[in-house]
């Protein structure tokens, strides 16, 4: 099945469909323009493929990434990098451009049996606390 996003006027993501793979073919060949053509047909607006399989610029089957990320509500579609991209968490991370996500100023901490939490105030990883079960 392929997947395709309809984007609002400022490029974000306001829905994602599944289009039978069928609708796609041109003389035997899947074809990105039969599809947006088809949405347009029968839902007007904009709309551009994305693969379901696509996460960080990879593909996880081993194919070949398409936008480098799937496509959600809310995502914006780059059409510069050629890149659906989702909101900002933070004003202080930065966009990796080769996995389309975003990435805090520095490293998250790896300690076993710890979990971390991003804190803007400061610009720091804080470690959560365990949640202690029982009385």
């Amino acid at each position: 099945m392929a997947h395709f996003a309809e984007l609002d006027e400022t490029n974000i993501v306001t829905r994602v469909i599944v289009v039978h793979n069928n609708e796609l073919l041109d003389n035997g060949t899947e074809s990105e323009i039969k599809g947006i053509t088809l949405c347009q047909s029968l839902f007007g607006g904009t709309w551009v493929q994305t693969s379901y399989n696509t996460y960080g610029g990879a593909h996880k089957l081993g194919g070949v990434p398409l936008r480098k990320n799937y496509a959600g509500k809310g995502d914006t579609y780059d059409s510069v990098r050629d890149a659906f991209i989702s909101p900002k968490p933070f004003p202080s991370w930065l966009l990796n451009e080769t996995t389309g996500q975003w990435k805090a100023p520095i490293e998250m901490p790896v300690v076993a049996g710890k979990s971390y939490k991003w804190d803007e105030p400061t610009l720091a990883w804080e470690a959560e606390r365990a949640l202690q079960l029982g009385g």
